[in-house]
C-alpha cells in the first residue's frame, strides 16, 4: 500500500509538470501573431506574456498552496489597481511597448531584407512612448550591405523612436556601423566591439598562368574600371588607386560614426582594432555593460515587450550560401577572440 501511495504522489507530480509545460506551450503559440505575405512571414510574439506565464507556473510548482493563493490574490489586486489608476488619470488602456528585433548578420548583410520589413511593420504601429531594441550579432562584411542595414535603423531615429542596440557576442566593423546609430548601446562584458576599419584581399594568379604559358586578356573602357585583377598583371598605379579607394571608404566610415557618437575620440578608436565590452565603455564605444537578457527582463517588468521577426522564403541554394557565410563569420569571431590582447 505504501508503494502505491508513493507511486500515486509521483504520478500526480509528473502530471502537474506535464500540464504546466503544455500550458506554457499553448500560451506561447496563442501569443504569437503571424502575418503571411508573398515574400515571407511576419511574426509578433508577446515576450511579456511568456515571462508572466513562466513566472506563474514556477510559483505554482515551488510555492505551497497557501502561498500560491496569496500570490495570485496579490497579482489580481495589482491588476485592478493598475486599471483604476488608468481610469482616474484618463491614460490610454495600452501600455508603452518595446519592440525587439534580432539581427544576425552574414558577410553580405543579406538579412537586411528581413530587417527592413520588421522596421516598416514597427513604424506602422508604433505610438509615442514606444521604443525598439535590436540585438546585433555580426563581424561585419560588405560596405554597401551594412550601410543599408544602418540606414534602416536610422529610419527609427528619424521617426524619433528611441533605439537601443544590444551586443551579446560581436558587433565589429559593419556590425558596429549599425550599433552606433542607436541612442544607447549595450554590450556584454566580453562582447567584441569596434573594428572601425576597411580591409580588402585579392589573390593574384598571374605568375602561375605565365609559368604554364597561359595568356589572360582583360579589356576595359576607363582608366580605373579595374584597379586590381585576379589573373592579370597588377600595376603600381592600380595598387595606388585601390589603396586610395580604401582610404576614402575609411574616411566615410569614420564620419558616419562621428555623426552618431560625436563624443568619441575617432582617431583613437578608428584604427581597425576591436575591444571587449568592458574596455569599450571606457573608450565611449558603448554606453553600458549589460546583456540583452538583462535589458529585456528589466523592461518586461515595466512595459509590454514584443518580438518582431520577418522570415523570408528561401530557396535551398540561399540556405546553403547563408550557412557558409555564417560559418565564415564564426571562424572570424574565434580568430578575433584568440588574437585579442588584454589591455
Amino acid at each position: 500500500m505504501e508503494f502505491l501511495y508513493e507511486y500515486g504522489l509521483f504520478l500526480a507530480k509528473a502530471v502537474t509538470i506535464v500540464v504546466s509545460i503544455l500550458a506554457v506551450v499553448i500560451v506561447v503559440l496563442a501569443s504569437t501573431i503571424k502575418h503571411k505575405t508573398e515574400k515571407g512571414e511576419l511574426k509578433i510574439t508577446n515576450i511579456s506574456d511568456d515571462l508572466k506565464t513562466l513566472k506563474h507556473d514556477l510559483k505554482e510548482e515551488l510555492l505551497s498552496k497557501k502561498a500560491f493563493k496569496a500570490y495570485e490574490k496579490k497579482v489580481k489586486a495589482d491588476e485592478k489597481d493598475k486599471e483604476k489608476a488608468q481610469k482616474d488619470t484618463k491614460e490610454p488602456a495600452s501600455e508603452p511597448k518595446v519592440f525587439v528585433i534580432d539581427f544576425k548578420g552574414s558577410i553580405d548583410a543579406g538579412e537586411v531584407a528581413s530587417l527592413r520589413e520588421e522596421i516598416s511593420a514597427i513604424l506602422t504601429i508604433a505610438d509615442k512612448g514606444d521604443e525598439v531594441i535590436v540585438n546585433v550579432e555580426s563581424g561585419g562584411g560588405m560596405v554597401h550591405g551594412y550601410g543599408l542595414a544602418a540606414s534602416q535603423l536610422d529610419r527609427l531615429r528619424k521617426a524619433e523612436i528611441p533605439l537601443s542596440i544590444c551586443v551579446d557576442k560581436v558587433a565589429a566593423s559593419g556590425g558596429y556601423m549599425m550599433a552606433c546609430v542607436a541612442n544607447k548601446v549595450y554590450a556584454a562584458p566580453f562582447a567584441i566591439v569596434g573594428s572601425i576599419g576597411v580591409v580588402a584581399q585579392v589573390p593574384n594568379f598571374n605568375r602561375l598562368l605565365k609559368k604554364h604559358d597561359i595568356d589572360y586578356e582583360q579589356h576595359t573602357a576607363g582608366d580605373f574600371k579595374r584597379t586590381l585583377t585576379i589573373f592579370g598583371e597588377n600595376t603600381d598605379e592600380g595598387r595606388e588607386k585601390f589603396q586610395k579607394e580604401l582610404e576614402e571608404t575609411h574616411v566615410l566610415f569614420k564620419e558616419f560614426i562621428s555623426k552618431y557618437r560625436p563624443e568619441l575620440d575617432i582617431a583613437k578608436v578608428a584604427t581597425g582594432e576591436h575591444w571587449y565590452g568592458q574596455q569599450a565603455i571606457e573608450l565611449g564605444l558603448i554606453d553600458e555593460v549589460a546583456t540583452s537578457d538583462d535589458v529585456i527582463l528589466k523592461l518586461a517588468n515595466e512595459r509590454t515587450v514584443v518580438k518582431v521577426s520577418y522570415q523570408l522564403k528561401k530557396k535551398l541554394s540561399d540556405k546553403i550560401a547563408h550557412g557558409a557565410s555564417l560559418s565564415f563569420n564564426a571562424i572570424f569571431n574565434k580568430f578575433a577572440e584568440k588574437n585579442q590582447p588584454l589591455k
